[in-house]
């Protein structure tokens, strides 16, 4: 059975509703996950945004969640998560704040990533690592990949 990434809150591919955004109430969305492999010791969770600034020209990949050494058994975050899970860490957004920031795109509709990830081990405390220290200290170490996709427009005023 494949490992799968869901929310309640919005389909994949669907829209992001604008409580979990800047425009919002800016709290995680909750996720739930199933079919993490045997033999996994840890979860990540990474939430970015490949199409900053702008769809039409992206130039960078925006980090809006990095979560690591969440438990395998755990099974789903709720929504505005408040407490971590027992020995889960954060690393550093793109705001360079160890939190959730939601989605708040200066123009167009952007796609959000969250990618799930089964671990053979659980990582050393990494201190508050970027996206690509999280993905340096993962190398050779995932299991299994989930993946959940949302989009979101900021709204005209």
């Amino acid at each position: 059975m494949p490992m799968t990434l869901s929310s309640a809150a919005f389909p994949d591919w669907g829209a992001i509703p604008r409580r979990y955004t800047c425009e919002g109430e800016d709290i995680s969305p909750p996720l739930a996950w199933s079919g993490v492999p045997p033999g996994s010791e840890s979860l990540v969770l990474i939430v970015d945004d490949p199409d900053a600034p702008d769809p039409a020209a992206p130039k960078i990949t925006w980090v809006h969640w990095l979560l690591y050494n969440l438990p395998p058994t755990t099974g789903e975050l709720a929504e505005d998560l408040q407490t971590l899970p027992p020995g889960t860490l954060q690393g550093r957004n793109d705001w360079r704040k160890t939190c959730y920031g939601g989605p708040c795109p200066p123009i167009g509709t952007h796609r959000y990533f969250h990618k799930l990830y089964a671990l053979d081990c659980v990582l050393a405390d990494l201190g508050r690592p970027t996206k690509a220290q999280l993905e340096s200290a993962m190398q050779g170490h995932v299991l299994a990949q989930a993946e959940l996709i949302g989009t979101y427009c900021k709204t005209r005023r």
